[in-house]
């Protein structure tokens, strides 16, 4: 079987959600053991810690339940960049974490605006949700009345708070990274939902992608 005909499988696509939600099941209990072991820890790195083993635990069942697509992207470049938007940042756990009050209570912030961000978009979005950009349905209620892709932008906002509790140089550099990556996945998504969805190309261009009157 050749590699475009194996990514097209429905064995792929399970083998890929059962991995990705015991990745993010794996970082929870990583962070819930070092949670454990930090006896001495201030509570805002605790209060932060705890924030982002939920938003793991949350990711990894959204990610278990979603429903099957209509189609998908085709060719590696997408899921290349779908696999390392999805994974690389959170490799920022295994950095050192700082036990600063300020920066600690500033994750917590945008850990818990993320979160509740993503959840109400996953309200509206149902279970439309996948890491590989795949057509499902064009959902246009909630934060999508206003921005094409909320829930990149609750992502962003919680890995911006991941970076906070582990903020080097190469964290930042890896946030970057990350941006850039995000980019190319809206983009793959955005041309497959207009070749597979009719009603896309009048919602989008209305639609902000993001950030209002920015991009």
């Amino acid at each position: 079987m050749s590699t475009v005909a194996l990514l097209k499988t429905s064995s792929y696509d399970r083998t890929m959600q059962l991995f990705g939600g015991i990745w993010f099941m794996l970082l929870a209990l990583c962070v819930a053991i070092k949670i454990g072991s930090s006896g001495n820890d201030s509570w805002p790195s605790l209060l932060s810690s705890f924030c982002l083993a939920t938003f793991y635990v949350l990711v990894a069942l959204l990610i278990i339940t979603r429903s099957p697509a209509k189609a998908q992207a085709e060719g590696l470049l997408p899921r290349i960049a779908a696999f390392v938007g999805s994974y690389l940042p959170w490799t920022i756990g295994f950095f050192g974490k700082t036990d600063q009050s300020l920066p600690n209570l500033a994750s917590t912030a945008c850990i818990l605006i993320g979160m509740i961000m993503m959840l109400v978009t996953i309200r509206h979005l149902g279970r439309s949700f996948s890491l590989v950009p795949q057509a499902r349905s064009v959902v246009q209620t909630g934060p999508y009345r206003w921005i094409k892709h909320p829930l990149y932008f609750a992502e962003e906002i919680v890995i911006v708070g991941v970076v906070l509790q582990y903020l080097t140089p190469v964290t930042v550099m890896v946030l970057l990274l990350h941006i850039g990556v995000q980019v190319c996945r809206i983009l793959y998504e955005e041309d497959l939902l207009r070749r597979n969805c009719p009603e896309y190309s009048s919602y989008e261009a209305s639609r902000w992608r993001l950030i209002p009157y920015v991009w």
